[in-house]
């Protein structure tokens, strides 16, 4: 009963704030966002509401704002290129913000990717454990790790290019960062038997050797602006870059992916998932701000229809992978039923 006042009290109060904010606010994944962008400009110009205004914060950014409380000083949705945490749920609880509706919009592969003006590669997630980790075992020999000694590509393996190990990624704030460390980084370090032993001894000094990258300068971190990545790549063929699917699509007149484990980046193999490096989207809304805020509930029709997320949908012009009908059905209805997150 008592919970029930209480959302009644904070369903009045944004009720009263929404008269104020006449849009919808969403912040969140940089990966996310051009294709929330595409649904949000539709969505302005089919509707009688206005179009959403959205942020680029990053994953991590998104759910701290989000998960700060409700009312018109808080976002309604927020975009994620990995799925809530548990410890996101917990700290939302802690502000207020109970009843949350997930919902997975489709698929994305992370890209390793360099210029076309240089040649295309061709790497093992092993090796990009090796290039990339900040601590690696003794190619001398030995049981210990030491911090990474690797300069170039060719000392991970001859096969690579003899440049200097310089890729650009995103921040420890990004769901990119995330997905890549524990799909690329982690998928590679598990192929070294030694660490991958330490999983069942010591699963957080296992994850923490998988997961850290280096500080050294061969792994740049470069903002949550991923068009920035691109440019960069452009600008310096020697270098690679990590990025979500949809961007090698976009701009594939001057980028190109390599191949990870012998897979091709392709939309195919990413939505049949044979590409090892993949990962599904989703979106985060508060369910007491549906119904309050102008458009929300539209919004969300809008994103779910065919016509955006289906497969000859126009998010899959923009490079979104379309998820499989029993999945898109499934959420279609978690969002007509308005269901709550369930971890």
């Amino acid at each position: 009963m008592k919970r029930m006042l209480i959302l009644a009290a904070v369903a009045t109060a944004v009720a009263g704030q929404a008269q104020a904010r006449d849009y919808i606010s969403i912040v969140g994944s940089s990966t996310v966002y051009p294709f929330a962008t595409v649904v949000a400009e539709q969505f302005g110009k089919t509707s009688d509401f206005k179009t959403p205004k959205i942020e680029s914060t990053g994953s991590g950014g998104g759910l701290t704002l989000f998960c700060a409380g409700v009312g018109i000083e808080h976002p309604d949705v927020t975009n994620a290129s990995r799925r809530i945490k548990k410890s996101e749920v917990e700290k939302c609880a802690g502000n207020g913000v109970n009843d949350i509706l997930e919902v997975k919009i489709g698929y994305d592969g992370i890209v390793f990717a360099n210029s076309r003006k240089s040649e295309p590669v061709s790497i093992t997630r092993k090796q990009i454990f090796l290039a990339l980790a900040k601590d690696v075992p003794d190619p001398n020999g030995g049981e210990t790790l030491i911090p990474n000694p690797y300069m170039k590509w060719s000392d991970v393996d001859a096969s690579l290019p003899d440049t200097r190990i310089e890729v650009l990624g995103p921040p420890p704030t990004s769901g990119t960062r995330d997905a890549f460390a524990e799909l690329a980084l982690e998928g590679g370090c598990k192929k070294i038997d030694r660490i991958k032993a330490m999983k069942k001894k010591d699963k957080k000094k296992y994850k923490a050797i998988c997961h850290t990258v280096r500080e050294d300068g061969g792994y740049v971190e470069a903002g949550e602006n991923d068009n920035l990545i691109v440019q960069k790549l452009d600008a310096n063929p020697a270098a690679f870059g990590v990025f979500g699917y949809s961007f090698l699509d976009q701009n594939s007149d001057k980028i190109q992916g390599g191949m990870v484990d012998g897979v091709e980046p392709t939309f195919e193999n990413i939505a049949d998932q044979s590409y090892p490096v993949s990962r599904p989207l989703y979106f985060y809304v508060k369910k007491v701000h549906i119904g309050t805020v102008p458009g929300l509930k539209e919004y969300l029709a809008e994103f779910t229809s065919d016509k955006a997320w289906g497969e000859e949908g126009y998010l899959a012009d923009k490079g979104m992978i379309p998820m499989p009908d029993g999945e898109r059905m499934k959420f279609a209805d978690d969002v007509k039923g308005l269901s709550n997150l369930v971890l």
